[in-house]
């Protein structure tokens, strides 16, 4: 029996010890500056990079409570940590337009994904993979910081964030890798980017102009002539579609700029409270052992009939379970911070305006998601293309 209460009391000290506890492996990030471009980088030379919407996945209601956090923040940080990003990779200078994207397009020379490991204030992680439009991944790496009280001060919107050396590492990564290429592998990204995007548009036309290995590599098997005049009817179509990016990026700006006042508060308060609670659970856990273990002390004594010792007993079981009570009594104590973190939370959204476009005359109102807008704008450059050329494009 007091083989059976110990091992009780030791089951429930690793439950306790082991909750709130990240299952992966990140590159932890210490004090990281930016790396920025020492001179003017000439355009042929600048990339254009298309930062997807961060992908997170659906929290489940344990693992949302355990986070002190839910999937409406989760939806909201999809949007605004890759906005960030953007902000802090234009700051470097070393690449040439920087946008949030809501899916990946052929459009640009250099695609990062990015995925929302963990998220509560006091720790970000993320899964960042990069890849240009050769196909060539950069690479694959998962990074981890973790905020204090005093990385909350001075933060500014578009500058510096409370994880900012999350962000410059990840900017540092890109810029060396981007640095390792020679010049004329960074024309031939740009160049398959283009060529990519007129054989979406036109496969009659530009089929063959790339081939693909099996490992999805892409190389260019042949060049259209400089006075093309239907790669430069698809590079007019090209820009439409970095015009319509450019709007997205105008509603992302303002989301971003509305929420940071209610996020960088939320992520404090939300990082105080955890803190909060990981004392208060450590405190119930002590006493939680502590009333175990005069219970298995009193049960041991049980073996003798001493009226003292039956005295003892009586009093070692009853002081234990108030202290166990106690400890109980704190864990609800820790729920009543998490239900308030919860409130808190419920103020975050990911919904886009509707934004609307003319073409010939006419207006055409985009409506949805980030992602249904830009894919409604995709449609209606298909149709653009159609009415200059004739050419029915790929579907």
């Amino acid at each position: 029996m007091l083989k059976s209460t110990l091992l009780l009391a030791l089951s429930l000290a690793l439950v306790l010890m082991m909750s709130g506890c990240a299952t992966y492996y990140a590159q932890n990030v210490g004090p990281t500056p930016i790396m920025r471009a020492e001179q003017e980088i000439p355009e042929d030379q600048l990339l254009d990079v298309g930062v997807l919407v961060f992908k997170a996945d659906e929290l489940d209601e344990e693992k949302a409570a355990d986070e002190g956090t839910n999937n409406d923040i989760r939806k909201a940080e999809s949007h605004f940590i890759p906005y960030h990003l953007k902000n802090t990779l234009q700051q470097s200078g070393q690449w040439g337009a920087v946008q949030v994207i809501p899916a990946a397009t052929d459009s640009v020379d250099l695609i990062v994904e990015g995925e929302i490991l963990e998220s509560n204030g006091q720790y970000l992680g993320l899964k960042i993979e990069a890849m240009d439009a050769t196909g060539k991944p950069w690479f694959d790496k998962k990074y981890k910081a973790e905020a204090a009280q005093s990385t909350y001060g001075g933060n500014r919107p578009g500058e510096k964030d409370a994880f900012q050396n999350i962000y410059n590492a990840i900017a540092n990564d890109l810029a060396e890798f981007k640095n390792k290429l020679t010049a004329d592998q960074i024309v031939k990204i740009r160049t398959t980017a283009q060529l990519k995007f007129a054989e979406a548009f036109a496969p009659d036309a530009y089929k063959g102009y790339l081939t693909t290995d099996k490992k999805n590599g892409i190389t260019i098997k042949r060049l259209p002539a400089d006075d093309d005049p239907m790669m430069d009817r698809l590079l007019k179509i090209r820009e439409r579609e970095y015009m319509y990016i450019d709007i997205l990026n105008e509603q992302y700006d303002g989301y971003y700029n509305d929420m940071w006042p209610s996020y960088e508060n939320w992520r404090e308060l939300n990082m105080t409270e955890r803190k909060a609670i990981k004392e208060i659970k450590k405190k119930a856990l002590t006493r939680q052992l502590l009333g175990a273990l005069l219970i298995a002390g009193a049960i041991a004594a049980g073996s003798s009939n001493s009226g003292n010792v039956v005295a003892l007993q009586t009093g070692m079981v009853l002081i234990g379970g108030q202290v166990i009570l106690d400890g109980f009594n704190i864990s609800k104590e820790a729920e009543i911070h998490e239900a308030a973190i919860q409130e808190l939370s419920q103020s975050f959204s990911g919904e886009m305006k509707p934004v609307v476009m003319e073409f010939e005359g006419k207006q055409y109102e985009l409506t949805g998601s980030a992602e249904e807008q830009f894919q409604q704008w995709r449609e209606l450059l298909r149709k653009i293309y159609y009415a200059e050329t004739g050419f029915e494009p790929e579907n």
